[in-house]
């Protein structure tokens, strides 16, 4: 049955019934325009449910008059969660991001409504899901409606996001910019934290990373670096810079060499160019760019990630402050493992020393209560601060505090080091 073509992206929306679990594309692709639609549709609904990762500018979806309407359900918290999910007034769902397709294809979470954002058709009628794959091609493929947005300037990729136009219920195109990111190596504490990573990094090892200050600086400090490949969650500008000097050419890699593999892409229009129909940069299902099995086919894995908080055996909280819900499992878990099982591979856990200012140590003594733990101290390797590298693979509890400290801010070793015995019974 073909799509029926709306005029308004309210017009679109106005399939979803009371009472419908959606799902919708996330992080650069997050569909804004159909979101702001919906958030004025769910008015005249009850007990609508949203199922999402990180969205991009969906800010429209938390206001206060949703309540009862609309609730979020989010495997990965952002900006427009944030706030709700510390409140109580959205659900959290503790996942490896790997996991959340399979969710889907098992039937263990229904989704009656998936909401994309696509390129337009192709000859053939097939449409992009573009710069975001995620989870998103498992949503659609297990969803009673798809509603499109069909964007003009989302790039045509190459992978696995590609959907006929005949398996939309409803679609409303309009031209729209994507959301951009800029690249910078940040402040002095983000550099220097990058050049101790990049110390770590060899030629020829195959690169995971996110997005933001610390992974930019450490991309930054990379230029002399050579060999170097990409199967990482998230393709940012960081990367297409040492594509461009020819540092990254994946020429290492056993899975898919000479590709850059990833799940979405996050940052500049010229990033959004560079993707657009480049055969190059494979898009794939984020169940099989997480997937550890796949991840270790390549050696010399490098998974560089980052923490809220870390205590002195080695345990890693990323996804809260204490019971405060921040963000969410994501992919850590899946590169920590696929590196520490790949030939020659290691995996890093990057972050400053302090927070609040300065007024608090993130290597503490002890987790603060409540905090999640994301990656255990069986599975971490290397934590890095501005202050340096701490190698924690293979080593006792009493060498990992003793490494910890070393790293941590100046002013509070002292005290560290006393609640190293005081809280631990460890003697350094």
């Amino acid at each position: 049955m073909p799509a029926i073509i709306c005029h308004s992206a309210l017009e679109a929306v106005a399939l979803i019934q009371s009472g419908e679990t959606l799902w919708t594309h996330s992080m650069g692709a997050t569909p804004r325009i159909l979101l702001d639609a919906l958030a004025q549709h769910a008015l005249t609904k009850d007990n609508l449910t949203l199922l999402q990762l990180h969205t991009e500018g969906a800010e429209s979806l938390s206001h206060p008059s949703l309540q009862g309407h609309l609730r979020h359900r989010c495997f990965f918290g952002g900006l427009p969660t944030r706030a709700l999910l510390q409140s109580g007034d959205a659900d959290y769902v503790p996942i490896f991001l790997s996991e959340v397709p399979k969710l889907f294809r098992s039937g263990e979470q229904k989704i009656d409504t998936a909401i994309i954002q696509v390129s337009p058709p192709d000859k053939h009628g097939m449409c992009s899901l573009g710069i975001s794959v995620e989870a998103t091609l498992a949503a659609c493929q297990v969803a009673g409606k798809i509603i499109a947005h069909i964007n003009p300037q989302m790039p045509r990729t190459h992978g696995d996001g590609f959907i006929h136009i005949d398996r939309f219920a409803a679609v409303y195109e309009e031209s729209a910019a994507l959301p951009i990111h800029s690249f910078g190596t940040g402040d002095a504490v983000s550099l220097a934290i990058g050049k101790n990573v990049a110390q770590l990094v060899r030629d020829g090892d195959c690169l995971q990373m996110g997005i933001g200050a610390i992974p930019d600086a450490v991309l930054s400090c990379l230029t002399d670096h050579k060999d170097l490949g990409v199967h990482t969650e998230l393709f940012s500008d960081g990367i297409l810079q040492l594509v461009e000097k020819g540092v990254i050419n994946n020429s290492k890699k056993r899975f898919y060499p000479g590709k850059l593999v990833t799940g979405f892409a996050l940052g500049s229009q010229k990033l959004y160019d560079y993707v657009d129909d480049n055969p190059a940069v494979i898009f794939m299902d984020i169940e099989q760019v997480n997937d550890t099995s796949i991840i270790r086919k390549n050696p010399n894995v490098m998974a560089i990630n980052s923490a809220l908080q870390v205590d002195l055996s080695g345990q890693v909280c990323a996804d809260s402050i204490g019971t405060k819900i921040y963000s969410g499992v994501g992919g850590q878990m899946d590169f920590i493992r696929g590196a520490g099982l790949s030939e020659g591979g290691r995996s890093v856990i990057a972050l400053p020393s302090t927070a609040a200012g300065g007024t608090i140590s993130r290597i503490a003594s002890v987790l603060s209560p409540g905090a999640g733990v994301v990656t255990t101290r069986a599975h971490v390797h290397y934590i890095v601060t501005e202050y340096g590298a701490a190698n924690l693979r293979g080593r006792s509890l009493r060498e990992r505090a003793q490494a910890l400290i070393a790293i941590a801010h100046p002013e509070f070793r002292e005290q560290l080091s006393r609640d190293a015995f005081d809280v631990w019974g460890l003697r350094l």
